[in-house]
Order: structure tokens, then C-alpha cells, then sequence
């Protein structure tokens, strides 16, 4: 085929050719002529025909070209198309051979990009210059890299074996004695220092939580929770609560854990969109939910939930999908869900509180006794100025911040600001009540006969429990006390109380024995007073009734108690 040219000393060039629809005659059909570098549609270049037919190549077959089907382009052979000018071509390159051109993965190193500059408009983030030192690696025996945290002129290093401290923009200089001195360099990160103690992050960044000076963190594997400040690393965690933190960490699992459950379906469609209606478990449904449909013939279906149509406390549930749902066989679904056990952590400006909870996708395992309840979290806070870890509470935080003064957590999805409202101890719209369990232990080496209880603070709290140490399977409790007001109720016209009492603001109550019979024993339970042992394990809470969400202090609780007979 031959194509008369009116250039000097030119070429042509033909573009490429990508086959959108390959199901009409000849296979040419909604073709889209390509040429790199340049638009599908370039302006100033000539189409070409040949005996008035399009040449082979083109969109589509007409008797005439169109400017949007042009499939030529046409080059200079030579430097402005001069005679014997410099022809085109490439010069010299310098490239370096990579032995191995696939991507590596150094979970425990560091990389880092070239400058940015706001003043002069130079942006270099995206240039990586192997020329240049740009990379630091950490020791991989402690693992990958969880966190980098920056503090003034320092960069903290949280591996999962082993907290580090590397300098930004300067470096140490060392003498032959050993001192060392601080420098400018060129360097963006120099010289890296662990601290000391082997701790770590384990594999919970979400755990860290920074506030001044100091940065707190859960180390999972060595059953802590660390604080990083001026004077090194501390565990917190010893200060009351060592043995709590290491029976709840220990139960805190890496990886992710696949939560399936099934529900019934009553119909599936694909208009206006791909929805199937579930009549059962709706109250689980939520986005990212992978759903597996059986089908009547062929492979399953497998799909992504997108959204959701309907209230999940309803009868049914439309949820629309990623794909058509096919036709479905059977009544049911599976849905998956694929999560992570978490230690999330957060601090309260407010109150000045380093928050941790604690997040199982099963209940925790908890000993069998009224003084504990199966659940799947714990929400804690550690105070600076008392030293301790100071409350438990009833919420369930997915992410925990402060901005400026105020707290925040996200639940759900939702964001809350916590002290917003003047309702106490209500979390996400749940109202819970408060209550503290203590330990009455006066004269330890003493068996001792506990005969009442009074407290000193608002009315509306009430005694859940009271009972003695064990002797084998054997202990002394005592009835549960009602509040001051809930305990009122009225005979013949004349009130009574069979809770607490109130006498100069102090609130007293007797406590009645309510135990089991022991081997040998004549009189037991309510015909006894008090309770016997060497301590005496005591729960107290809010009541309901009385001032339903208002404020309820309590200052102090104590018990009167003589010595055991025998």
C-alpha cells in the first residue's frame, strides 16, 4: 500500500489500536485509535484515504474520515526538516540494573522523600534519590515498626520488642572516652537510641495516646501498659492493677477473627439496584459485611454488603450488594465479618486521663462470682495526679481523642463529645448506673463479726452485696440493701424503711445474715446478724429511682464489727 507524503525527509507513524467490543463483523467495531504521549484526538494532523477509503485501522468503516478517526500521525525525520540536519533519535541515558525489580517489604526501616517548601513552591515529597541516604533501619530482632511519634527534635520509635529514640535534622558525635555531643547534620534522621527496658508495642498502635510530655502505650505481649517520659519508660500498669492487665491482655489475640452468622432471606432482585431481603438477624447487618448466597446452580455468590434500606430493629432488611445476587437456592444467607481484637487508647483532656478499653469479640473469661460480669470490653482511665487507675466505664469507644479541651469517641460510626450534657453516666444514649466495689479489711489477722454498714453522700445508693472470705466452699453474705428512698413503703399509715436510714445526713443499715447452712451450725441465715470472717467484699451502687440522672456522691463507707467469739 503506498501513501504519498507532501513532507521533506519525513515519517509516518501509525497508532495502536485498542479493541473496546470485539463482537461485530471483522472485529472492528467502536475502535479507539491510540498513540502514546499524545490525546486520542489530536489537532493538526492530516487523516488519510486511500482510493476514498479509510485505511485499515480506523473507529469505524466509512467512506469518508472524520477529524475524531484519525489513525496516522507524522513525525520529522530530521531537526526542522532540514537537509542532513541532525536526524531524531535518542541520546545517552544512564540507568542503573536492578538484580531484583520486584517490591520489598522492611517492616522494620525507614524511608524517606525529598524536601517540601511552602515559601519557594519546591515539592520533592514524591522524589525517593537512590544518590542519597535516604533510608534508616532499626534492629529486626525487635520487630516491625507499629508507630513513629515526633516530640520537638526527636522521633520515638515504637517497634513491637522495643521503644527507640532517634534524632531529627542532627546527629551524635562521639569522642575516643565515649562522650558524645549533639550536631547539625545533613541528615534527616540520625543516630537511633533504645531505651531502656525491653518493651515494647506489640502489635496495638491504636493503644498510644500522647499528651505533653508523655506517651502512653499497651504492650500486649509482656501483659503492660507503658508510659514514655522524660525520665524513660514506666509501667503503669503495676501501679494496682497487675494482675488485672495480665489475665485481660493475655486474652487479647493478634490477627483477625472471622464473626459468621446466617439469616433468612425472603426475595432478591436486581432493580433499581442488586438488594437482597433479610427477614432475620437484622439487628447484625451493617456495611463491609461480605455475604455468601447459595445458588441453584453454579458457584456460590459471593458479594459485598453496600448499604442498607430499613430499620434494624424491624421485621426485614433490604441490603443492596456489589454484584447481582444470581438465583439464589434455599432460604438462607451467611454473612462474614472479618475484625481485630483491639487496645484502644486515647487521652481526656478534660480530665486530665490516659483512656484505655480493652476489646474482645468474645466475652472475656471472668471467675465465678457475684463481684464480676461476662462482658466483651473494659474501659478504664489512669490518672497522673492520683497515681492509679481511678474508674472503670460502660462505654465502648472505636476511637478515642481530644481537641483542645474537649473529649471525644467514636462509636458506630457517630461522633460523641463527652461533659456535654448534664446527664451522668450516659454513654451513646444508654443511661448506666455507677457503682465501686471495695474490700472492708480492718485487723486482717482477726476473724470478726460485721454487723452493719453506713456511708456518708447522697441519697440513692444501695448495698448489691456483702460477703465474707471463703472457707472452702463456705461464706457468710448478707441481704441486699435498698436505698434510702426505694426502701420506703408505708404500713397503717405510717412509714417505714427496710434499707438504709438517714440520721444527720448519714445513711446507716443493718446487715442480715443471709447465708447456707454450715455442717454443725443450729442458727443461720436471717435468725443471725451480721456476717463473720476476716473480710468482708462489698458492692454499692445507684439506684434507679432517685434522681435519675443527677449527680450522687459518695465520700465514705465504713462497717461497725466486733471480734468473733470463736
Amino acid at each position: 500500500m503506498a501513501i504519498d507524503i507532501k513532507y521533506f525527509n519525513s515519517f509516518v507513524l501509525k497508532k495502536t489500536v485498542n479493541a473496546q467490543k470485539l463482537d461485530s463483523p471483522n472485529n472492528q467495531a467502536n475502535r479507539k485509535a491510540v498513540f502514546t504521549g499524545l490525546p486520542w484526538n489530536p489537532s493538526g494532523y492530516p487523516a488519510f484515504i486511500v482510493n476514498g477509503q479509510s485505511l485499515i485501522g480506523r473507529a469505524r468503516h466509512t467512506d469518508n474520515a472524520s477529524e475524531n478517526e484519525r489513525n496516522w500521525i507524522i513525525e520529522e525525520a530530521r531537526i526542522r526538516g532540514g537537509y542532513n540536519n541532525t536526524g531524531v533519535g535518542y541520546s545517552p541515558r544512564a540507568y542503573l540494573r536492578e538484580e531484583v525489580n520486584e517490591g520489598e517489604v522492611k517492616s522494620n526501616a525507614l524511608i524517606y522523600s525529598g524536601i517540601y517548601n511552602s515559601l519557594t513552591g519546591l515539592n520533592e515529597t514524591n522524589v525517593f534519590s537512590v544518590g542519597e541516604q535516604i533510608t534508616k533501619a532499626t534492629d529486626p530482632i525487635n520487630g516491625s515498626i507499629q508507630k513513629l511519634h515526633a516530640l520537638d527534635t526527636n522521633l520515638a520509635i515504637f517497634q513491637e520488642n522495643k521503644v527507640s529514640n532517634a534524632l531529627i535534622d542532627k546527629d551524635a558525635i562521639y569522642s575516643a572516652e565515649g562522650a558524645g555531643s549533639v550536631t547539625s547534620t545533613s541528615l534527616v534522621i540520625g543516630q537511633i537510641t533504645p531505651y531502656v527496658g525491653e518493651y515494647g508495642m506489640s502489635t496495638n498502635p491504636e493503644s498510644f495516646a500522647n499528651f505533653g510530655y508523655r506517651r502512653y502505650f499497651a504492650d500486649k505481649y509482656r501483659n503492660s501498659i507503658m508510659r514514655l517520659s522524660r525520665d524513660g519508660l514506666t509501667e503503669i500498669s503495676q501501679y494496682g492493677m497487675s494482675d488485672f492487665f495480665r489475665d485481660k491482655l493475655g486474652e487479647i489475640t493478634d490477627g483477625f477473627i472471622n464473626l459468621s452468622f446466617t439469616s433468612t432471606y425472603s426475595s432478591s432482585g436486581t432493580s433499581p439496584s442488586n438488594y437482597i431481603r433479610i427477614t432475620s438477624n437484622t439487628d447484625k447487618l451493617e456495611k463491609g459485611l461480605q455475604v455468601i448466597i447459595p445458588q441453584s446452580s453454579g458457584a456460590d455468590v459471593i458479594a459485598l454488603v453496600e448499604g442498607l434500606f430499613g430499620s434494624t430493629s424491624g421485621s426485614f432488611l433490604d441490603i443492596f450488594i456489589d454484584k447481582s445476587p444470581g438465583t439464589p437456592s434455599g432460604s438462607n444467607v451467611t454473612f462474614n465479618k472479618f475484625v481485630k481484637e483491639l487496645v484502644v487508647g486515647g487521652f481526656d483532656n478534660y480530665n486530665n486521663n490516659y483512656t484505655l478499653s480493652l476489646q474482645k469479640q468474645t466475652n472475656f473469661v471472668t471467675p465465678t462470682t457475684s463481684q464480676d460480669f461476662s462482658t466483651n470490653f473494659y474501659t478504664l482511665s489512669f490518672d497522673e495526679r492520683a497515681s492509679g487507675w481511678t474508674s472503670f466505664y460502660t462505654y465502648k469507644p472505636g476511637f478515642i481523642f481530644s481537641l483542645k479541651n474537649n473529649y471525644y469517641t467514636v462509636s458506630d460510626s457517630e461522633l460523641y463529645r463527652h461533659y456535654s450534657n448534664s446527664t451522668r453516666n450516659q454513654f451513646y444514649g444508654v443511661d448506666n448506673g455507677s457503682n465501686i466495689t471495695f474490700v472492708f479489711n480492718a485487723s486482717p489477722s482477726i476473724v470478726k463479726n460485721f454487723k452493719t454498714i453506713n456511708y456518708e453522700g447522697d441519697s440513692g445508693w444501695e448495698v448489691n452485696f456483702l460477703e465474707s472470705d471463703r472457707q472452702g466452699t463456705y461464706f457468710d453474705e448478707a441481704k441486699s440493701i435498698k436505698s434510702y428512698d426505694e426502701g420506703l413503703y408505708t404500713e397503717n399509715g405510717i412509714p417505714y424503711r427496710v434499707g438504709f436510714i438517714r440520721k444527720e445526713n448519714k445513711y446507716f443499715a443493718n446487715l442480715v445474715n443471709n447465708s447456707e447452712a454450715r455442717p454443725g451450725e443450729v442458727i443461720f441465715g436471717n435468725a443471725t446478724t451480721g456476717i463473720k470472717g476476716y473480710l468482708a467484699t462489698v458492692k454499692v451502687s445507684t439506684d434507679a429511682t432517685t434522681n435519675p440522672g443527677g449527680a450522687k456522691e459518695l465520700f465514705a463507707v465504713s462497717t461497725e464489727f466486733v471480734v468473733s467469739s470463736r
